[in-house]
């Protein structure tokens, strides 16, 4: 069980929503299980209310199942029950109700509608795999509901959870002066950021680091939460498929292939279905989804190629853990080798999930772009941005910086499209031309 609770930027999200708001609207945090959803609900109820009841309906008793099955719309009994039954005190206008996991019991999440019309007191629910149509296809879905996804702690998340409360404000300042720090602070804030990759974002697995100083343990909660994942796929897709799409991710991305060649690993799907998979993944929060864009250009959304995609973990840590899924622990070697930048080339692909995982949570959905030479080849651009009506083409490398051919052919081929260009990479911050190579831990500044 976690000990810590840690300084999230949500919390100001719900601090927003509770004075705008004033009861008007429930709000929803959805986000992947073990994210911190109801770690950040709870805590934001002890503070900022006089006094909060928590129904987890993933750990429900029969009677309080009952009194939400069988009078939630009956307002007057139901406060006064729950009350009961909760030994807490709700006061007009100073209390919230807490519906953690409320995907898992529709009635609850229809009933927001009545309970924010009644207007005695606020509302705050938490989900996981939010809007699979299964949970919520003989619901009327409340309109009066704000909602804001929660991802994996960020690298000033996690950089705070350290203590540290300065680096990632001089990185800010760094990026935008546009200055390089200088090949002895880069090797030291590179390591520090690579010790992020490793451990990731997950809330329980940051914990267990400051805890223990030991990758083991660390790795330990990481398989853990992996497991809780692969049981969610298999309890809502009977067929298998999600799951095992879900663990075939590292292998993908270290193939190396233009797109997630989705009929090799499960052959015989339809289009249909395979949209369906996709969609039941994305809604998990547990992956982060790139497609392809057919045309690039700020409105990529409107050209994207939904048949032609790579799926990326939703945080790093978690990939490194997937990634040697055979193996009962992974191997302190590989910690090691990573924390000391010496991780062969062919396991550059960690460092494109972290840029994916860095870009989705700063709010920028993902696309990326191939096309053919002349004589056959295939560029690849890792990530495409939208910057003040222009394009920003970002690749990503893992050590080797002096060719980026994909780069240079996409902006010959759309020159007038071009806002910058990028090349994320693990070395000191410099420009040459209209070309930025940026270190990776400038990534969320883009």
């Amino acid at each position: 069980m976690m000990k810590r609770i840690f300084r999230r930027k949500a919390y100001q999200k719900l601090l927003q929503w509770k004075q705008n708001s004033n009861g008007s609207t429930a709000m929803l945090i959805e986000g992947a299980r073990r994210v911190g959803k109801s770690t950040l609900a709870i805590e934001f109820a002890r503070n900022e209310y006089e006094s909060f009841i928590l129904i987890d309906f993933a750990n429900i008793t029969p009677e309080l199942s009952n009194l939400v099955e069988r009078h939630i719309t009956d307002l007057d009994y139901f406060f006064n029950r729950l009350q009961l039954l909760s030994r807490v005190n709700l006061v007009k206008r100073r209390s919230v109700i807490i519906f953690d996991e409320v995907q898992l019991q529709p009635l609850a999440r229809q009933a927001i509608k009545y309970l924010v019309a009644d207007g005695r007191y606020d509302y705050i629910e938490t989900g996981s795999l939010i809007s699979i149509k299964k949970n919520v296809k003989d619901i009327v879905i409340p309109s009066e509901e704000d909602s804001f996804q929660l991802f994996p702690m960020d690298y000033e998340e996690f950089l705070w959870a350290k203590g540290d409360e300065v680096t990632f404000g001089l990185l800010r300042q760094a990026w935008n002066e546009k200055m390089s720090l200088g090949d002895d602070v880069n090797r030291r804030l590179l390591r520090d950021f690579r010790l992020y990759m490793l451990v990731g974002g997950m809330p329980q697995a940051v914990d267990a680091y400051l805890e223990t100083n030991n990758f083991y343990h660390v790795d330990s909660v990481k398989r853990r939460i992996l497991k809780l994942y692969i049981e969610d796929f298999e309890k809502i897709d009977s067929t298998g498929k999600a799951k095992t799409l879900f663990q075939a991710i590292p292998a993908e991305l270290s193939n190396k292939a233009s797109h997630y060649q989705s009929s090799t690993i499960i052959e015989g799907t339809s289009s249909k279905q395979m949209n369906n998979l996709l969609t039941l993944m994305a809604e998990s929060m547990t992956v982060n989804i790139a497609y392809r864009c057919n045309d690039p250009h700020v409105g990529m959304r409107l050209n994207s190629d939904f048949s032609r995609y790579k799926i990326y973990l939703g945080d790093t840590g978690l990939f490194v853990s997937l990634a040697f899924w055979d193996k009962d622990f992974t191997e302190n070697i590989i910690y090691e080798k990573l924390l000391s930048d010496k991780l062969s080339a062919n396991l550059g692909y960690v460092y494109e999930n972290m840029v994916a995982q860095l870009l989705r949570s700063v709010g920028s959905e993902l696309f990326y772009y191939t096309f053919l030479s002349k004589s056959n080849h295939i560029y690849e651009v890792d990530f495409l941005l939208s910057r003040n009506g222009k394009l920003c083409p970002v690749e990503v490398k893992s050590s080797g910086y002096k060719t980026h051919k994909s780069l240079d052919e996409f902006s010959l081929k759309f020159s007038s499209r071009i806002g910058g260009k990028y090349l994320v990479y693990t070395k000191d911050y410099r420009r040459d031309g209209d070309m930025e190579y940026v270190p990776v831990y400038f990534t969320p500044f883009l």
